[in-house]
């Protein structure tokens, strides 16, 4: 049975649930998102991703700053059966969980109750979990802490960056979320408490989260690498900038060296950094008002000298 549907949703992320809901024949009534806001290096406003989907279909969009004081009016007059959020960005309030007569649903990017907050994908990379999922839930007043009703499971792979996982849990919460919608219209969609003394919490990221510790040992280094790919970035400092470090993967040596010192640096052994039990190579790198580049490639013009900290190299 086709329901009347209000979307709230801003980064890619929310795209292919949207996708979904209009797929699977739901009648999407209307679509919250954030305010277009400037982005990258210009400046230029941009609209959201869903936004962008939302206006090809032409759906109705609304983009109130705040959700729970100056979009309640918008939301009531759509008269939606159901709501879904996904990474929409903002806070419920209960004026606002009260108006879909069946409720809200969220498609949240985590096995809860690990991992609530904004940036759950980045923080499994960066505890080097085994696993990531997508959680659907009732929302309700609190952050995530709503009664689950279906998950699902991925393994996180060395490869993985905090982007590369993001877009494969996007279609599996796209799907999951069709499955969550046909079993509570059938009525044997399971509703369960989350066990609040599993709960974590992630504060949300910082670009200073970035920042690299080679003292920390080489798979926390990398988990690092890969948790901040794409934004905030990994990065260390350097004498005038900082080095960005979009990959890396471990290099074998026979002994440790100071966390920090450059072991090797050419072109032909790469760019090789001990850590704290041994050491890594970085493999793709972005110097200061440069683009990004392979590391090799690099130092094919560059010279950074070998036995010195990185921190210490002139950018």
């Amino acid at each position: 049975m086709p329901l009347r549907i209000v979307f709230m949703g801003t980064p890619e992320f929310a795209v292919p649930s949207l996708r979904a809901l209009l797929s699977a024949g739901h009648e999407v009534v209307g679509v919250f998102t954030q305010p277009d806001r400037p982005k990258g290096r210009g400046a230029h406003v941009q609209m959201s991703p869903v936004k962008e989907v939302a206006l090809a279909h032409q759906i109705p969009v609304f983009q109130p700053l705040k959700i729970r004081k100056d979009g309640l009016d918008d939301l009531r007059a759509l008269s939606p059966d159901l709501c879904v959020t996904a990474a929409f960005g903002q806070i419920l309030s209960q004026e606002v969980l009260d108006i879909p007569r069946l409720g809200t649903v969220n498609v949240h990017a985590s096995l809860l109750p690990k991992h609530r907050g904004s940036a759950p994908v980045p923080w499994a990379i960066l505890q080097d979990d085994p696993v990531a999922g997508v959680t659907t839930m009732l929302t309700d007043r609190g952050i995530d802490t709503g009664d689950m009703l279906l998950r699902a499971e991925t393994p996180i792979t060395v490869e993985d960056t905090a982007g590369t996982l993001l877009t494969r849990l996007a279609d599996i919460g796209a799907a999951l979320l069709v499955e969550t919608i046909d079993r509570l219209l059938r009525g044997d969609c399971p509703r369960e408490k989350q066990d609040e003394a599993q709960m974590t919490y992630d504060p949300k990221l910082e670009k200073e989260m970035g920042e690299l510790h080679f003292s920390q040992s080489t798979r926390q280094c990398l988990c690092r690498v890969r948790a901040m790919n794409p934004w905030p970035c990994a990065w260390v400092p350097m004498d005038g900038g900082v080095l960005k470090i979009w990959r890396a993967r471990p290099y074998p040596v026979s002994e440790t060296a100071q966390s920090g010192i450059v072991l090797f640096a050419d072109a032909k052994q790469g760019l090789v950094v001990a850590t704290g039990d041994g050491a890594i190579e970085l493999l793709e790198i972005q110097a200061p008002n440069a683009k990004r580049m392979d590391a090799r490639a690099y130092l094919l013009g560059h010279t950074i000298e070998a036995g010195k900290p990185l921190s210490e190299v002139k950018a």
